[in-house]
């Protein structure tokens, strides 16, 4: 059976998609259901309830998870190919902008400390997605995205359903919003691959923490601020769902 050179080119960019996310594309916050040592241990009594080693962990990772996919967006919006890839871009800015003052609103409350940077494993997602031009770009920031969102989702829902600490729930509450948002406009695209984006979200590949883990501030610097975007008509707590194909 011969292949038409448009058809070959397609099985290539969909190898190099694979290759690209079995290097790459495991959770953004990997580890956040299993945070060092024991994660149901309280670590500090605050006048918000008991803070976990699963609720600290919890909130850094939030946090770490807007230094990469805040830029990511804007990227996204400059040099997204489709409406839905910018418009894709728009919700990202947004919602982590939106997460991220939730997070350097409580994190003083509960003596948590913020990185100012993503991991190594993060950078290495958006170097991955800078290096891309034209479709191609599209495709793969959708698709790291999409399995990093994956991921995350189900790990908000334990930590909702477990902390004691009233303020790690709201944080809790928010993420749940953005996270299913951001899945929602990802889909929109129509570039998500979900064979491979499902096999990567439940066979995650496994790195030395020192990859996964945002390296902390140094002494005396800045809280690193993700700009607010109010100049972007956006809503990012309910998502309007994808429309139903229509049967013919």
């Amino acid at each position: 059976m011969r292949l038409s050179r448009s058809r070959i080119g397609v099985v290539v960019l969909f190898g190099a998609m694979t290759l690209t996310l079995t290097a790459l594309a495991f959770p953004a916050v990997l580890g956040l259901d299993k945070a060092e040592g024991d994660p149901g241990r309280v670590i500090a009594g605050t006048k918000y309830g008991p803070l976990t080693e699963a609720d600290r962990d919890f909130v850094v990772k939030v946090r770490a998870a807007g230094l990469w996919e805040y830029p990511l967006g804007e990227m996204a919006m400059a040099r997204g190919t489709t409406k839905e890839m910018k418009e894709a871009g728009e919700h990202l800015v947004v919602g982590h902008a939106g997460l991220d003052a939730m997070c350097r609103e409580i994190a003083p409350e509960l003596g948590i400390t913020l990185p100012n940077k993503a991991s190594p494993q993060q950078e290495g997602f958006v170097a991955t997605v800078d290096s891309k031009s034209g479709g191609e770009f599209d495709s793969t920031a959708v698709n790291i995205m999409r399995v990093t969102h994956g991921q995350i989702f189900p790990a908000i829902a334990k930590i909702r359903a477990t902390t004691k600490n009233t303020l790690v729930r709201q944080l809790a509450d928010l993420a749940n919003d953005t996270v299913l948002d951001h899945i929602t406009v990802l889909e929109k695209t129509g570039l998500v691959e979900y064979d491979q984006v499902t096999f990567q979200q439940t066979g995650p590949a496994k790195l030395p923490a020192e990859k996964v883990t945002p390296p902390p501030p140094q002494p005396g610097e800045r809280v690193l601020v993700l700009k607010p975007r109010p100049d972007l008509d956006v809503n990012t707590a309910t998502p309007a769902p994808t429309a139903a194909p229509t049967v013919r």
